[in-house]
């Protein structure tokens, strides 16, 4: 199979059957064998009852409906483990992406020796302060922390190889780094194709100015996860060990003034009432407590297991 088209919603019934003639036409047009994936992420209106419909009428259409909304990334991670083309394709069921940049996408990945190939929508339609400006400041952002050279990360049109999708492990709000992951994960031909970004033409857009906060605190998170997620205890322990010697140090640094005025016979003050007393105290639990929050990260990373992060209800 040539193609998985993944494709995570909520409330698109507007645009869902429009959306699925056109994959089709571009199918039918480049003679591709495809799959496409709908993953209605706990939709309120009638989506799942329409992904039945095409699905009856087309052997080639799937779904996966959840108990509940759990997010983009959860939707994802569910339809890479479903997905069996060769080249999967991931894009949101808005219709502001086109279908008819597949093709080219396929093409970068299949002959272009690319694992990954990201979308850059250069001409946006969306508002320009509550999503152009935040964007440019978040990829901004993400570019220097990361070095993906990246315009677009959150863009939902991607390309990827089959076997990055299936090794890496997309939870929380990690979708916007997929890149990222894909990088951590050794795949580090990542490519970037300018794409058509359409105006929303149904329902109103689920993401508000909050996914920018959140998507800022994600980017710390995977920054550490990248560096120190297989080994905390070279963060914490080292910090920990860090702060425990500056503690230490102070701590001999008291004693030293203390028998020296001993030993000249000068009058000393009481350990508690010297501020330096306080600087060892402190540091030196400050220095046990990060080095003991290593310690316990190694046991944790070792002895997890693979929580539920989705109900699925139904899968077609």
């Amino acid at each position: 199979m040539n193609l998985s088209i993944v494709i995570p919603l909520l409330n698109e019934e507007g645009s869902l059957s429009e959306l699925h003639q056109w994959i089709v036409k571009v199918m039918a047009e480049n003679n591709f064998s495809y799959e496409v994936i709908f993953i209605d992420d706990g939709s309120t209106d009638a989506s799942w009852k329409i992904i039945q419909q095409l699905a009856a009428a087309n052997p080639s259409i799937k779904g996966i409906r959840f108990h509940r909304n759990y997010g983009k990334s959860q939707a994802l991670h569910a339809g890479f483990a479903k997905a069996q083309g060769d080249v999967i394709i991931t894009m949101d069921a808005d219709l502001q992406d086109s279908p008819d940049e597949i093709p080219g996408l396929y093409t970068m990945v299949t002959t272009g020796g690319f694992d990954l190939v990201s979308g850059w929508k250069k001409k946006r339609y969306d508002s320009i302060v509550s999503k152009n400006m935040p964007s440019k400041l978040f990829n901004w952002a993400a570019r220097r922390t990361s070095g993906v050279k990246l315009h677009d990360f959150n863009c939902g049109l991607k390309a990827y190889k089959n076997i990055v999708v299936k090794n890496i492990e997309v939870s929380g709000e990690m979708h916007r780094y997929i890149p990222v992951l894909a990088k951590n994960a050794g795949f580090a031909k990542i490519g970037e194709k300018v794409v058509i970004h359409q105006a929303r033409k149904y329902g109103t857009t689920k993401f508000g100015m909050e996914r920018f906060i959140n998507g800022f605190l994600d980017l710390i998170t995977i920054w550490f996860l990248s560096r120190f997620g297989k080994r905390p205890m070279h963060l914490f322990g080292a910090l920990g060990v860090l702060m425990f010697l500056i503690g230490l140090g102070s701590a001999v640094y008291i004693g030293a003034m203390k028998l020296y005025k001993l030993y000249h016979h000068e009058k000393a003050i009481l350990v508690a009432n010297n501020p330096w007393f306080y600087i060892a105290l402190v540091t030196m639990i400050i220095g046990t407590q990060l080095f003991l929050a290593g310690f316990l990260g190694e046991i944790i990373l070792r002895t997890k297991n693979n929580e539920e992060r989705y109900k699925i209800s139904e899968t077609l």
